[in-house]
């Protein structure tokens, strides 16, 4: 590798404070504040973030703190495709050797990707471009979140000689792909991997050898101080269930929809925070079961509103059929809300059954109906008791500042 990146040599470590670039394929995004959680813990703790991403949110977004963060970010794709050629041919000519190995790469992991040769060509062009402003910047590590084509982009630019990278594993996207997304040889590059479940690290032991396994660390997504509740709020009048998420085909709002119709309990109401690709079919689904004076869809939301709606609920419940670990549950028991979700993934990592909240086998619609019941008719009290243990149990294992403590250590080499 041609050692051009000014910063310092490759094999250094940067310092406990130091400079670091993020990398996300989508920043800021209504979905992703745990990402901007985990950046604004870092800076609390001295170090200095560069933020890149490949695109934007195309929509407006419902935070303001998202609207100072956009102000903030670089972004690949800024000027169009065109922006790209004139990085892309300085790279290739000062760079020769480095720009023919990142492009092999690139090649190379195309030929059985879940994207197409196209893709990869065009994420070679991201990464001349990256590797450029990083090669101005006082960044000495790059980290990637989601082991997608952001970390694409972040294996690209290490090879164009931009700094030692790492990158965090999320979910099932990943998973599901191991291979398609080429995640060994991204693994075997990278100084470390993130992962934000132990289940998400045992699943990629699965594929990788043995002498990367300690590469994997285990990192939790993180809420702020302020975001938990110092005691359970009061159960509203009107029994409500609070659903936040993509209104996606993964998240269950349709196994959902029909568990909430079985239910039978003409004061029962349902609020499903979010939005997403499948909110016409849901909507055609509400209409069909006559629930339209019984739930409500919000769309994007700040903040600062669901914390408003999972105070203003009875049960938090997340029917996901595919996930990492959804942060909505964090969410839900640091306000101090039992929560109803499945046994999938690190789910069963937060959510203790009949402890913290109550589980149910992903996809089976009598099964959630039945323990929608149970926790609707679970006492007052005892709703309260499971919601100070649910408090306890996220400050526990995902503080923001805590969580992002050890990412401190790994980026100075220290270990978590």
């Amino acid at each position: 590798m041609e050692a051009h990146f000014r910063a310092r040599p490759a094999t250094d470590m940067p310092p406990a404070g130091g400079t670091v670039a993020y990398l996300v394929n989508q920043y800021p995004k209504v979905s992703h504040t745990f990402i901007r959680r985990e950046i604004l813990a870092l800076e609390r703790q001295g170090v200095t973030v560069l933020r890149f991403s490949i695109r934007g949110w195309d929509a407006e977004v419902a935070d303001p703190t998202d609207e100072a963060e956009r102000a903030r970010t670089r972004y690949l794709l800024q000027g169009g495709l065109r922006a790209l050629l004139a990085p892309v041919v300085r790279t290739c000519l000062r760079r020769p050797g480095a720009a023919f190995r990142a492009l092999a790469a690139a090649v190379a992991m195309s030929r059985h990707s879940v994207r197409s040769l196209p893709h990869h060509l065009v994420w070679f062009a991201f990464a001349c471009r990256l590797s450029l402003w990083l090669e101005k910047s006082a960044a000495t590590h790059l980290h990637a979140h989601f082991g997608t084509n952001s970390t694409d982009i972040a294996y690209l630019t290490r090879l164009l000689g931009g700094p030692p990278y790492s990158f965090t594993v999320h979910g099932a996207d990943e998973i599901d792909n191991v291979l398609g997304w080429s995640l060994p040889r991204k693994v075997a590059a990278a100084r470390f991997v993130v992962t934000v479940s132990h289940y998400i690290r045992g699943q990629l032991m699965r594929w990788l050898p043995p002498q990367d396994w300690p590469k994997l660390a285990l990192v939790h997504c993180g809420l702020d101080e302020g975001f938990f509740a110092s005691a359970p709020p009061p159960p509203p009048d009107r029994p409500t269930l609070l659903c936040i998420g993509r209104l996606s085909a993964e998240k269950g709002h349709l196994v959902l929809l029909e568990a909430f119709a079985a239910l039978d309990r003409p004061d029962l109401r349902l609020v499903l925070a979010g939005d997403g690709e499948l909110r016409a079919l849901i909507e055609g689904r509400i209409r069909e079961s006559g629930l339209q004076d019984r739930v409500r869809i919000t769309g994007w939301i700040g903040s600062d509103e669901v914390r408003r709606l999972i105070g203003a609920a009875t049960i938090i419940v997340q029917p996901s059929l595919m996930e990492g670990l959804p942060v909505v549950l964090m969410e839900s028991l640091a306000q101090g809300r039992p929560a109803v979700s499945t046994y999938i993934a690190g789910i069963p990592e937060l959510i203790e059954n009949g402890r913290t909240g109550w589980l149910v086998p992903a996809g089976d619609t009598e099964g959630l109906a039945r323990t929608l019941a149970e926790a609707l008719d679970t006492p007052a009290a005892r709703l309260e008791e499971m919601g100070r243990i649910g408090i306890a149990r996220v400050r526990e294992q995902h503080l923001a500042d805590t969580e992002a403590a050890r990412l401190r250590r790994l980026f100075a080499g220290d270990g978590a």
